[in-house]
């Protein structure tokens, strides 16, 4: 599946199938760990399809949570494809992507990896992240005019150039921006849904209040005729069941719990040293 001779398409799942054997037997992998990052290496460099890259960055993602400082050591030995470090050629590649990226775990593992990254090139002052600038802010020039599509498609594109680590915090802000905006919005529905649910109440409480009680009675004699709902399959069926859904593994692993807001907010929970 990581054969870079074989279709991109081919390591569809692959990012899954490696992080859950890193998470059971990482350490008993020893040299083999080295092989197979390798390979995920050779097969990022043929993927352009964003499922396909996500699948392969969380292989390493998963890594930084577990076993960094060999995963860094790595990565700086190995050349990436323009020569430069490995290193330079994943943080290029997530980065480039982190904000397309999607599914409630996938995204916390990825961004608290972002995170960690960051805080230990602050701590160790560890130049191998310092030094790596990749693409900012795309450049768009107002000098030459109305930008026409013909113009958009033969202008070369240009990029600023920023520290890695600048990038990083960008990414982190802007996903700690988006779950902030993400739980408002859900306060706002279910703060509609409370006072909808008020409403009917009142309007029901006034047209029991002006109803017939006989009539009452014989609507409940009538529905005693009829079986209950549950004695009918489906009926405990409630339409949410997308946790059940979700893969085990994900939800035994403790990333999954963890608050985007919490641990990007380093004014409302301190990093631990």
């Amino acid at each position: 599946m990581l054969d870079p001779r074989t279709s991109e398409f081919t390591a569809a799942f692959v990012g899954k199938l490696v992080s859950t054997l890193l998470s059971k037997v990482g350490p008993a992998l020893g040299e083999n760990l080295e092989l197979l990052l390798r390979a995920v290496l050779s097969k990022m460099q043929q993927a352009e399809t964003l499922s396909v890259m996500q699948n392969l960055v969380l292989v390493f993602a998963q890594l930084v949570h577990t076993q960094l400082d060999a995963l860094l050591n790595f990565l700086t030995s190995v050349p990436g494809p323009t020569g430069a470090s490995a290193l330079e050629f994943v943080l290029t590649e997530w980065c480039s992507r982190q904000h397309l990226f999607y599914g409630a775990y996938e995204t916390k593992v990825s961004t608290v990896a972002l995170c960690k990254l960051l805080q230990h090139s602050i701590n160790s002052n560890d130049s191998r992240l310092q030094d790596i600038q990749i693409k900012g802010d795309q450049i768009f020039s107002t000098s030459d005019g109305i930008l026409t599509r013909s113009k958009c498609a033969t202008a070369p594109e240009r990029w600023t150039m920023v520290p890695v680590l600048v990038k990083m915090y960008k990414l982190i802000i802007n996903e700690l921006s988006n779950q902030v905006e993400t739980n408002l919005s859900k306060s706002q529905i279910e703060d509609e849904e409370d006072e909808e649910n008020d409403w009917e109440e009142e309007d029901n409480n006034e047209d029991g209040a002006a109803g017939d009680s006989s009539e009452t009675v014989t609507l409940l004699s009538l529905l005693d005729k009829y079986s209950p709902a549950s004695d009918y399959s489906g009926y405990d069926f409630d339409g949410d069941e997308e946790e059940d859904e979700e893969d085990q593994d994900a939800l035994n692993d403790p990333l999954y719990k963890v608050s985007l807001r919490w641990h990007g907010d380093s004014r409302q929970e301190p990093a631990h040293h």
